[in-house]
């Protein structure tokens, strides 16, 4: 498996949101796309992550596949002309370009916004596709639980994922503030551009926790994008035309709509009963919610600055733990390595077990008959003690010669002191 390991990616770094919405993979397509790769490659060591913001495959293979598997996609999605978008893919030809690739995607190196939290969570759903379809060999199983466990090293000794560090997210963030102990909360989403639409997956990621999705309703002039984006999250629909009655039902009020002037004045809400407090969060620009409404008893606004302030002193922590995450990587990725060279030299450890291990069983054969039961475990158990001596010098020198790239002249003075191919031919013969 050494220097065998290969991946392809498209992201928010090299192709615009059309192009990414064209090659995006849900489940069951990216299932399917895996499934070709192995009838059509022999692929046994797959990996394919898909998510708004990046299409990407990795996997283990002698030979570089990677314009094939692009192609490959391309077709699975119905882009015929396929030499019109490779240019938008990455390659990563080198194993070891690969291998740190995945890390900093998992831990969030490479996301829109850095150290983005549900990255980790699309992974491990990524990896149990692979696992489902049992295309999870040994180095891809070990490969995944490295990186987990530095991703959580990264969350608990740096500052990488500390704060909201999107304005949609921060919105969230923002309204688990105020509403603090309340029992779900009644959320009212007002369009659902491409902030508002964020602001709905954030609010989908977390529910179940302070709110549930049956309290979150969307409301937007074209009634059919509402209806599609609730539908997909479980979220409520509310006509346009009702807006007035659903702020009197919401606690929470998030606005995102572009228009000239405010959509929510103090007019709109001259009929409204606040009994408790009220929130407003305007993420609009021009501003969706005329700044007089405040002066309603109950009512607090927040506006996209104060939202953008609270995401980009956030952002400017996880990016001053860059060097910190980028450190943790540096290690998980150089231990990662040694085992992964180490893998090549385990057969030969094996063979040489076994080999020197058939040696003591003639040897100790030939004079059973002249011992006692008690002498023969005794021997046995001495004979043991030499063999694990004899044999620890070797696996060491093995695994230095690895690190060092020098394994392969090791193995073969090995395989020839003890001729180690024809007694792995000869053990399946015998019976003990």
């Amino acid at each position: 498996m050494l220097d065998t390991f290969k991946a392809i990616s498209l992201s928010h770094k090299t192709a615009p949101l059309q192009v990414r919405e064209l090659i995006a993979l849900n489940e069951d397509e990216a299932k399917r796309l895996m499934l070709r790769l192995r009838d059509f490659f022999g692929l046994a060591d797959l990996l394919v992550i898909s998510t708004c913001n990046r299409t990407e495959v990795y996997y283990a293979f002698e030979q570089d596949l990677n314009a094939d598997i692009a192609r490959l996609l391309l077709i699975e999605k119905g882009l015929i002309n396929t030499d019109n978008y490779l240019p938008y893919f990455e390659f990563f030809n080198a194993h070891d370009d690969a291998v740190r690739h995945l890390f900093e995607v998992c831990v969030g190196l490479h996301s829109q916004v850095v150290g983005d939290m549900q990255i980790p969570n699309q992974v491990k759903q990524s990896y149990q596709w692979s696992a489902d379809l049992e295309m999870a060999g040994p180095f891809l199983h070990r490969l995944m639980h490295t990186i987990f466990f530095t991703n959580k090293r990264v969350a608990q000794e740096t500052p990488f994922r500390d704060g909201a560090a999107s304005v949609s997210y921060a919105a969230v963030e923002l309204i688990e503030e105020l509403v603090g102990d309340h029992q779900s909360p009644n959320v009212l989403v007002i369009g659902l551009g491409e902030i508002g639409t964020d602001v709905c997956k954030n609010l989908e990621a977390r529910s179940g926790g302070v709110w549930n999705r049956a309290n979150i309703t969307l409301c937007n002039r074209t009634q059919a994008k509402a209806e599609a984006l609730a539908s997909q999250l479980g979220f409520r629909v509310a006509n346009f035309a009702d807006l007035t009655d659903e702020i009197q039902r919401a606690d929470v009020i998030i606005s995102s709509v572009m228009l000239d002037d405010p959509l929510i004045t103090p007019t709109l809400l001259q009929t409204i009963k606040v009994l408790t407090f009220k929130y407003f969060i305007d993420l609009s620009v021009p501003r969706s919610v005329d700044a007089a409404v405040e002066q309603i008893p109950g009512v607090l606004v927040y506006n996209i600055d104060h939202i953008r302030n609270r995401a980009d002193e956030a952002l400017q922590q996880r990016l001053a733990a860059i060097p910190q995450v980028e450190a943790i990587i540096t290690q998980a990725v150089t231990e990662f390595g040694d085992w992964s060279k180490e893998m090549v030299v385990s057969p030969t450890i094996n063979k040489l077990k076994n080999a020197l291990e058939q040696i003591r069983r003639d040897e100790i054969a030939r004079h059973l008959k002249h011992l006692t039961p008690d002498e023969s475990e005794k021997v046995d158990k001495i004979t043991r003690g030499i063999m694990q001596k004899i044999i620890k010098l070797p696996v060491l020198q093995l695994k230095a010669a690895c690190k060092r790239g020098e394994a392969e002249t090791l193995i073969d003075v090995l395989n020839d002191l003890f001729d180690l191919e024809k007694q792995a031919a000869e053990e399946p013969k015998r019976s003990y």
